[in-house]
């Protein structure tokens, strides 16, 4: 197991410092400036799009799912484990200039998911049963005909269904486990078998019911989240300016000192860009598995929805749990707490989120909120990262795989309750970030039609001409 978790840290060093910086960063500066920066011309549109859609308890659907259900679906994905465990993690490592380095990935990856999103709307495929399919296979063999499309849509859908399907459910189980198990005393694997059965009799119900259940979990954990976090920040008032001034110190000086410890700018760079990615999943290829299901009249309309999703996700959550974890454990009383280094003070990524909610709520307070919050938030991303590698499952293998997906999926869940977390999370990384790769060359392919969709904002559907590779949707 050493020897693996050694061979996985290397390669995630090369991806995460290289390669993964270089297309995420690209990838969302080109179609930032190609779209216009679709992300500050639209985003007014797709707030209105989102509250004017939003529903705790939306309409069934015939097929597919509504626009507000496709987002909640998304953003259940997006906000999980790594919005509070990553980014700890995030500015452990990297230190707190890494949550700025997010916050530019964020930015650019807003247009990304624009594009994804309007790539995944432009190419789903409607079958004879009413069943709604789509994602980045679908765009990407569009992009690419012949054997090198087959591919690059055979590797991704490999790649997502270890990344997501696998490894990344074995993540969000283990952070649950972790978390509850610290907090109530409850044996891990007894938490490990509730998210199980929970999960189970979810998968069993299909689209449908995956739909009705994130529509209501999704608003909810997050205004939970959101008020516990402003009770923090409001006890500690007097550290959120120290708090914000700490982040841009230490994301552009290369030798920022905090407690003692030395944090390097790529350190922070690095970490920003790996965590960006586990958690607003822009540029990755999953989120638009949900957005290709929604029932819109234009790509246009899900594509500013999307946006938001990752605003939510990075510049709403993610800097909430930055906040309260800086300003109440790396300035002010609280910085003894990270004295020399996080791990002589016994804090880690999976417990510093507890340590900082518990300055208010008490230690078993604070252990308890986070862990509670945790689960909403892990679970939520299993049910649509379940749904997302089903997809690609599907795609490779046909619908009869699925009942044998689901129950090796299940397995997998309940195993990452029991595993290293350090391991697992590798694990999950080096997936991730192959997945960008076949994205992300599709993307770039396809740019065309996105430019086309920005400019007639989907009232005109002609192709651009440097994408004619796209078709319009099929029954198949």
């Amino acid at each position: 197991m050493d020897a693996l978790y050694n061979i996985v840290v290397t390669i995630n060093s090369y991806l995460s410092n290289y390669i993964l910086i270089v297309l995420l960063v690209g990838t969302g500066l080109w179609f930032s400036i190609r779209t216009g920066f679709v992300q500050v011309r639209f985003f007014g549109e797709g707030v209105k799009r989102l509250f004017g859609g939003i529903s705790l308890n939306g309409e069934k659907q015939k097929s597919g799912m509504s626009s507000f259900q496709a987002l909640a679906t998304a953003v259940a994905a997006q906000v999980g484990t790594g919005n509070i465990v990553g980014a700890c993690g995030a500015i452990l490592i990297g230190g707190p200039g890494a949550i700025f380095w997010m916050w530019i990935i964020a930015f650019l990856g807003m247009a990304t998911n624009y594009a994804e999103a309007v790539l995944a709307q432009k190419t789903r495929v409607v079958k004879e049963d009413g069943t709604v399919l789509g994602g980045p296979v679908y765009y990407i063999k569009r992009a690419f005909k012949g054997g090198f499309g087959t591919f690059l849509a055979g590797f991704f859908a490999v790649a997502i269904i270890l990344a997501l399907g696998f490894m990344g459910c074995m993540v969000q189980s283990n952070s649950i486990a972790s978390t509850m198990s610290t907090a109530t005393g409850i044996p891990a694997w007894a938490i490990g078998l509730f998210v199980v059965l929970f999960a189970a009799f979810i998968f069993v119900g299909g689209v449908q019911r995956l739909a009705s259940v994130v529509e209501k979990v999704v608003p909810f954990m997050a205004v939970i989240y959101l008020v516990g976090g402003l009770a923090v920040l409001i006890a500690n008032a007097a550290n959120i300016i120290p708090a914000l001034q700490l982040i841009f110190e230490c994301a552009f000086n290369p030798q920022a000192q905090v407690g003692g410890v030395t944090f390097g700018l790529i350190a922070a760079l690095s970490q920003g860009a790996k965590r960006g990615l586990f958690s607003n999943e822009a540029g990755m290829g999953s989120t638009p598995h949900a957005h290709a299901l929604a029932n819109v009249k234009t790509p246009h309309e899900q594509g500013v929805v999307a946006m938001i999703a990752v605003f939510i996700d990075t510049f709403v959550v993610v800097t909430m749990t930055a906040l309260v974890v800086i300003s109440c454990l790396y300035v002010g009383d609280g910085a003894l707490a990270v004295d020399a280094t996080g791990a002589t003070a016994g804090l880690d990524k999976t417990n510093m989120a507890q340590v900082a909610f518990g300055s208010l709520f008490g230690q078993s307070g604070g252990a308890i909120f986070v862990a509670v919050c945790l689960f909403f938030f892990a679970f939520s991303t299993i049910l649509s990262w379940n749904l997302f590698a089903k997809i690609n499952v599907e795609y490779l293998f046909g619908k009869k795989a699925l009942p044998i997906f689901t129950v090796i999926a299940l397995v997998f869940i309940f195993l990452g309750s029991l595993l290293s977390n350090d391991l697992v999370w590798e694990l999950a990384d080096m997936f991730n970030q192959l997945m960008v790769i076949p994205n992300v060359i599709a993307l770039f392919a396809l740019t065309g039609a996105v430019t086309m969709c920005v400019k007639t904002r989907g009232e005109k559907m002609e192709i651009a001409q440097d994408a004619k590779a796209i078709e319009e949707p099929k029954a198949e």
